[in-house]
């Protein structure tokens, strides 16, 4: 098992695609145990930042830096499933597409595989069964076990998709724009099952959605043209001066029983 202190330790990271700068002067910290959002406006480096944790793009080695994942320089990919829940919208539509023929039940199988799938040549225990209905039993799945993919609302099916990542126990779940294409009330239990997740294992919510960010969130990352324009605690960076910059347009920012909106100003 792995000892480590930080999940994720960034310094001065800088990222390229066609010669083209898309990520630059990174520097993250997020220790375990901690929830964290990071927000930002579309086109701002997000889902570059989730590809670099997933190891889907690398530095430029032109500079110095450091970049380690589970206080870890090097890892294998076993390990960064193990430990790491990462769950994107691709994955999900991976799953509707090529996985639509698949149960609840073994959309949470799979992840001890880390298969589009069940098969008859992968072995399973009796403790990794029982472990995948403890899994359903907390995301409260129990109802749709047996139904297939297809059968399954988007907000299920990516409920599904985090159990599948919850079979490993993970010290951390990145969440990718998690409530699109989700309605209200959709929305609504897909954020109250992230603060139950969190009781579970750290979360890192990458949203530009303020609204979605839950009581339980304690430090805030703001992205804003390509790098972390400021991180810290909630309190501390989540304001009116800072939404308004990252977002270009001017914001007033409230709060109402632990949640944020925001409303334009003029």
């Amino acid at each position: 098992m792995l000892k480590f202190n930080m999940i994720i330790n960034f310094e001065n990271i800088h990222l390229s695609y066609d010669e083209k700068l898309i990520l630059k002067e990174l520097n993250l910290k997020i220790a375990k145990g901690e929830n964290w959002a990071i927000l930002g406006k579309n086109g701002s480096g997000k889902s570059t930042l989730i590809k670099l944790i997933s190891s889907e793009i690398h530095p430029r080695k032109q500079y110095k830096y450091k970049k380690e994942i589970l206080g870890k320089e090097r890892y294998t990919l076993s390990e960064l499933k193990q430990y790491l829940g990462i769950i994107t919208n691709d994955l999900h539509n991976y799953f509707e597409t090529h996985g639509n023929f698949l149960t609840t039940y073994e959309v949470v199988l799979s992840g001890y595989y880390s298969s589009i799938g069940v098969f008859k040549h992968q072995d399973f225990s009796e403790a990794q069964h029982i472990r995948a209905l403890e899994v359903i039993e907390f995301l409260e799945l129990n109802e749709i076990k047996d139904k297939q993919v297809y059968q399954l609302s988007t907000g299920q099916l990516r409920k599904a998709i985090i159990g599948r990542a919850l079979i490993h126990k993970p010290s951390a779940f990145i969440l990718d724009e998690p409530t699109i294409g989700l309605d209200i009330k959709a929305q609504v239990n897909f954020i109250n099952m992230m603060k139950k997740l969190s009781s579970q294992a750290s979360i890192i919510l990458v949203t530009h959605h303020i609204e979605e960010i839950f009581e339980e969130i304690s430090h805030i990352a703001l992205m804003y043209e390509n790098k972390v324009f400021i991180q810290g605690k909630k309190q501390e960076v989540l304001n009116s001066e800072n939404l308004s910059k990252i977002f270009e347009v001017d914001l007033e920012i409230a709060q109402k029983n632990g949640r944020y909106y925001f409303e334009t100003v003029g």
